[in-house]
This record gives structure tokens, C-alpha cells and sequence, in this order.
């Protein structure tokens, strides 16, 4: 599957203010392309999720503008972005509401307008590809934490969208969840799917994030490939952000003759390796 549209996101001069609250986002630009894998990260209250609240059309702008694969969601419906993008709650129980894991997946392309063949085949294959299909008669509600977390990420897979927006979606996932979201979100970006994670584990930023955008106060701090942000001391003291704890490591490793920019455990023990093989050799 690919998409053609580039850039799949662009926002212009992009300000927002929550009734009697602060100044949320204040001038924003942002340039999202077509199949990037960006991370969104930041303190709390730095402005993430208001800002990709207004992808969806969920927030609207209070000035400036945001453009959804070349149009202006100030003309379109959240019904109409939903098509092209799927945006997955940090709390699955924000999103769940069927009496069973078929209905809840199959109710995102039926609300779409699609014929029930449709709808029967993109619930049939969404069950399958998250591993579902023996919980479609089942409660979602009913259902542990991960498998819950599954149902609304195949529920936003069930409509196809172009752009899928993460918010969090690993709070509350044991390790084997976390590996087994993240597989599936990079299978989808693999396939030419545009994802935005916001999150605060700069362990999944490393991992799996090409490039990475900053806010701080509503505003970007930086924006930029992974590696290049973990080697920008200032701009992550900063937004107070720590380096994926490998990146660290590897950091702390220069002196022996490590580079110190890793980003994964297995650029780490390619690196080490090398090293001592080149030790050993001398």
C-alpha cells in the first residue's frame, strides 16, 4: 500500500487557547510527511495532544490553519478526517463502547457508509491481523488492558486511515504489549501509513521514531531526526528529557572509545563488539 499525498500533514501559524485556560499552542508550524513516523514529545502540558487533536478535527483552530493531505480541516467534518485519520486514545475506555469486540470494530467503517460486505471484511481482517478472531463475540469491556488496547487500535485500523495518531498508547502495557503495539504500528508505517506517536518514553522514540518534534509551552523546541535530537544536550535539558537509557550508556562509553550515539541495544552491541574485536586484533 502507498500513499501519494506529501505532505500528509502541514500546519500554519497554528494558535490555540482552551476557554478561561492558558495559551495551549502559540504559532506552530509543521510540515508532517507522507509514511514519517514522528514523535510528538514534551512535558505535560507542553501542548502535544492539543496539537494533534486539531489532525482529527477534534479542536479547531483559533487562528492559523491545518492541512489534512492538501485540505483545510476547517472545511471538512470530523466524520470526513476520520477517513483519513485514525486517532487512538490514550485511555481505551475513552473509545470503547460496543457490547461485543466484532461491533466495536465493525462500527468505524459501517459510520464511514460502507456496504456490509465491506464492513464484514474489514472487521474479518482487522480481528485477524491483531489476533482477535477468538474475542468477537466477547464484551471488549470485559477484556485485560492489552487486549482492550488491541480492539481500538484494530478499530482504527477497520477505517484504512492514511494517518494514524497514538496518543500514549503504550500507558499501562506490560513489556510483551508494548512490543507487540509497536510491531503492529510499524507493520502500518511500513506499508506507507503516516504515524505520530505522542509519548514520554524516549526508549520508543529511540526505537522506532524517525524524526522527533519538541514542544515546550506550546510552542517547537526542535524538530528533527531522532539521532540528531539525542545529541542536542541543551534542547533536552530543556524540554527536561532523558536519553534512552542505551543512549546513555553508550554516552557514558565514550571515553573507551565508544561513538555514544546509539539509539537501539542492537546498535549498541554491533558497536561494542566492533570494539573489542579491533581490541583484541591490536
Amino acid at each position: 500500500m502507498s500513499f501519494e499525498h506529501s505532505p500528509a500533514i502541514e500546519v500554519e501559524d497554528l494558535w490555540y487557547r482552551y476557554d478561561d485556560g492558558p495559551l495551549a499552542l502559540a504559532g506552530v508550524n509543521l510540515s508532517v510527511e507522507a509514511g514519517e513516523f514522528l514523535a510528538v514529545v514534551g512535558q505535560n502540558g507542553s501542548g502535544k495532544t492539543t496539537l494533534v487533536k486539531h489532525f482529527n478535527g477534534l479542536l479547531r483552530p483559533a487562528r492559523g490553519r491545518v492541512l489534512v493531505l492538501g485540505q483545510d480541516t476547517a472545511d471538512q467534518s470530523v466524520g470526513q478526517l476520520a477517513r483519513k485519520v485514525g486517532y487512538l486514545f490514550q485511555n481505551p475506555d475513552h473509545q470503547i463502547f460496543a457490547p461485543t469486540v466484532w461491533e466495536e470494530v465493525a462500527f468505524g467503517p459501517r459510520n464511514l457508509g460502507f456496504s456490509e460486505g465491506e464492513v464484514a471484511d474489514r472487521t474479518t481482517e482487522a480481528l485477524a491481523l491483531f489476533e482477535l478472531g477468538d474475542q468477537a463475540g466477547t464484551p471488549p469491556a470485559i477484556l485485560g488492558y492489552g487486549l482492550r488496547r488491541q480492539v481500538t487500535l484494530a478499530a482504527v485500523w477497520a477505517m484504512r486511515p492514511q494517518i494514524l495518531v497514538l496518543d500514549e498508547p503504550t500507558v499501562g502495557l506490560d513489556w510483551r504489549g508494548t512490543c507487540t503495539l509497536m510491531e503492529e504500528v510499524t507493520n502500518l508505517n511500513s506499508q506507507g501509513h503516516t504515524i505520530i506517536l505522542v509519548t514520554h518514553d524516549m526508549k520508543l522514540v529511540a526505537e522506532f521514531a524517525r524524526k522527533v518534534l519538541v514542544l515546550d509551552e506550546g510552542r517547537i523546541l526542535a524538530h528533527g531526526p531522532t539521532r540528531q535530537l539525542f545529541q542536542q544536550e541543551a534542547i533536552l535539558r530543556q524540554a527536561f528529557l532523558a536519553l534512552p537509557p542505551i543512549t546513555a550508556l553508550a554516552r557514558r562509553m565514550q571515553p573507551y572509545g565508544l561513538r555514544g550515539g546509539s539509539l537501539t541495544l542492537e546498535e549498541f552491541y554491533q558497536e561494542y563488539t566492533a570494539l573489542r574485536q579491533l581490541g583484541q586484533g591490536g
